[in-house]
């Protein structure tokens, strides 16, 4: 069942691969960096689904493996196209970019992108636009999934604590997702036209924004254009994809009611708020007016707290105080359900809820103390997956920063390369500052950091599943059906 599954994926990435191809045809570009992984991924694909398996089974434990899997084998076939055409020659850089594009994390070892190819640029930034919502998302929304092992799969790709189905069958809620996801994204688009912006760029930075992933095609991302419609138009549709899309359709079939009771959506415009007032009071001297230092504020704390990684200004050069903010908004991320990353809204707000009713219950020690989350009482199970995750996070984060320690770098670099891979973020302070790259890392690094990427948007326990060696004693012959 796992090697069905993953041919389906396959194929489906082989056909993604259609898309630059075109936009290579349309520049007078060469369709080979594509068409050859192209070829090779049909071959794989088609070989690996020729032949359904009886049994459509798929446990919880399988379907962690087959998104971590799945995530592996797209980004490095993936990698490909950028080594053939010479764009990004050696493997580790080209998956490093690859995996910083499907994981929407934007982190990248490019010193100048202008000079690359039109269609590396569009695929660059279309693996963003694949990997926000989810590739095993997008595979049950255009393929024929058994709503059987689909939700295994949805729990273990789709981020936050909580997963559940908008309507009774898995993929027409696939399907829905990606319909919402679809029309924002071209939405945005066409608000970026209006605005002066070209076709090619508002294409790239709408999937940038739509996946928080922050792949420009200028060198000083969007404060290239130096337009504040941009500023403001992006920012926006930051924050919006940095909301849980299950809300998005609530607000289509009309339950208003569901969307304005939402704690981890109001938590998440207070901490925006909060984290906009602040910093703009803190940097108002840097700029010739109030207004310009809102705009800047504004669109650091969108492109941070949603994981995009877009910035208009060098946030290095700020103020400690902001800094720390932004550092600060990078662990707490967006909202569960939606394209961005970090530890999630909703986890903070659980944590938050749990700690204090501890500490009512050393006061009062025969007090009943429930934890509430949207209008439910959260069982303790849940409770202790959220503090399973926080340990687990935090022990990887430790470990991760130890060993890019071995890099020499400073600690701050260090620290917030880290923070920026773990929580999908992009751009860090110092050495991996927005105007800087990660490109001084060895291979060693790069693989560690792009590691963290893949375990920061499945959630962790998908890559670590991987290194349990128990997964292969035990799941081998399942591997052969």
């Amino acid at each position: 069942m796992i090697v069905f599954i993953l041919g389906r994926i396959l194929l489906t990435e082989a056909a993604l691969l259609l898309l630059p191809m075109l936009v290579a045809v349309l520049y007078g570009e060469s369709v080979l960096p594509f068409l050859l992984p192209a070829l090779a991924l049909a071959v794989c694909g088609a070989l690996m689904s020729a032949r359904k398996p009886k049994s459509l089974a798929l446990f919880a434990r399988d379907g962690l493996a087959v998104v971590a899997m799945a995530w592996i084998a797209m980004s490095a076939f993936g990698a490909l196209p950028f080594c053939i055409s010479g764009d990004i020659p050696h493997f580790v850089d080209a998956f490093f970019e690859t995996v910083s594009g499907f994981t929407t994390t934007g982190a990248s070892i490019l010193t100048e992108v202008e000079s690359l190819t039109r269609s590396g640029l569009f695929w660059r930034s279309f693996t963003h636009w694949v990997g926000g919502m989810g590739v095993l998302v997008f595979v049950m929304a255009i393929l024929p999934m058994s709503d059987g092992h689909g939700m295994h799969l949805l729990r273990a790709e789709v981020p936050g604590p909580t997963v559940g189905k908008l309507v009774s069958r898995m993929s027409d809620s696939a399907k829905i997702l990606y319909g919402i996801y679809l029309v924002m994204t071209v939405i945005e688009i066409v608000l970026l036209l209006l605005g002066g912006m070209p076709l090619f760029d508002a294409c790239i930075h709408a999937f940038g924004t739509a996946g928080t992933g922050g792949f420009s095609c200028r060198n000083l991302s969007v404060g290239a254009y130096q337009s504040a419609y941009f500023d403001v138009v992006i920012g926006i549709f930051m924050l919006l994809f940095g909301v849980n899309f299950n809300l998005y359709y609530f607000l289509l079939i009309r339950r208003f009611r569901d969307v304005f009771r939402s704690e981890e959506l109001r938590a998440y415009i207070v901490i925006v708020a909060a984290a906009v007032g602040a910093i703009t009071i803190n940097i108002a001297h840097l700029y010739e007016s109030l207004g310009e230092s809102l705009r800047h504020a504004f669109f650091q704390v969108s492109s941070i707290i949603t994981t995009t990684g877009y910035a208009t200004v060098d946030f290095n050069q700020w103020p400690t105080f902001s800094k720390a903010i932004l550092v600060t908004l990078m662990f707490i991320g967006a909202c569960a359900g939606s394209t961005g990353g970090g530890i999630k809204v909703a986890r903070i707000v659980i944590l938050a809820k749990t700690s204090f009713g501890d500490m009512r219950k050393m006061l009062h020690p025969n007090a009943v103390a429930t934890v509430r989350m949207e209008g439910k009482a959260l069982g303790d199970k849940q409770i202790r997956s959220v503090h399973l995750f926080l340990t687990v996070y935090l022990a990887l984060f430790v470990i991760s920063c130890l060993l890019l320690s071995l890099e020499h770098t400073d600690l701050i670099t260090t620290f917030t390369a880290v923070a920026s891979c773990m929580n999908n973020i992009g751009p860090g302070l110092e050495i991996v500052g927005p105007m800087g790259n990660f490109s001084s890392f060895s291979y060693a690094s790069k693989l560690l950091l792009s590691f963290d990427m893949l375990a920061g948007r499945l959630e962790l326990f998908p890559m670590l599943l991987l290194l349990a060696p128990s997964i292969w004693k035990r799941k081998l012959p399942s591997l052969r059906g």
